[in-house]
């Protein structure tokens, strides 16, 4: 009898001390950290609440944290999370596309636009600049080249669906 009961405590003590040790060796969830592969879903909405973009309905959004590739308030006010927090985040406009500056309005004489061209028309540059017509004054043209969300608060609705280390460039032979 107390050869069964020693059995008994031995495998409850070996059972139990692999449950323990699968729990302390389980994989935590990795965190937004510097250069984490980040796939989330957002919807950024405007101060008048209405949606300036949204990857509802599309493939989720992806970027490697740390790299400067979303603006600097979202990216400081990510990290930490881990996949399955949803957030709500406010970014002033000084962390967004920056304040609207009255400067960045450029005069263009008329004959350098396009024949169509009228206020609000949107613009790009051969480099890539975007710029919206803001007014038309005579012979000449009111380029604004702020941002279109400059001066603005954005807010993101968030749901991060993966943090992962960024897959490993392919080695050149």
């Amino acid at each position: 009898m107390k050869e069964l009961w020693f059995v008994a405590m031995t495998g409850a003590l070996v059972m139990g001390g692999a449950g323990i040790g699968r729990l302390a060796y389980a994989e935590k969830p990795l965190q937004i950290a510097d250069g984490m592969k980040v796939t989330l879903e957002y919807t950024l909405t405007l101060p008048d609440k209405t949606v300036a973009d949204s990857t509802a309905g599309q493939a989720p959004f992806s970027y490697i944290h740390g790299n400067h590739e979303i603006i600097p308030g979202l990216e400081k006010a990510l990290a930490g999370l881990k996949p399955g927090d949803k957030k709500l985040i406010t970014v002033p406009a000084e962390q967004a596309y920056g304040l609207y500056d009255e400067k960045r309005k450029v005069t263009v004489p008329k004959d350098k636009m396009p024949p169509e061209v009228k206020v609000g028309t949107r613009l790009r540059s051969q480099d890539g600049q975007e710029a919206k017509v803001a007014e038309i004054k005579g012979d000449s043209v009111v380029v604004d080249v702020n941002h279109p969300l400059a001066g603005k608060d954005l807010t993101f609705d968030v749901n991060i669906l993966k943090v992962e280390k960024p897959p490993k460039p392919a080695q050149e032979k």
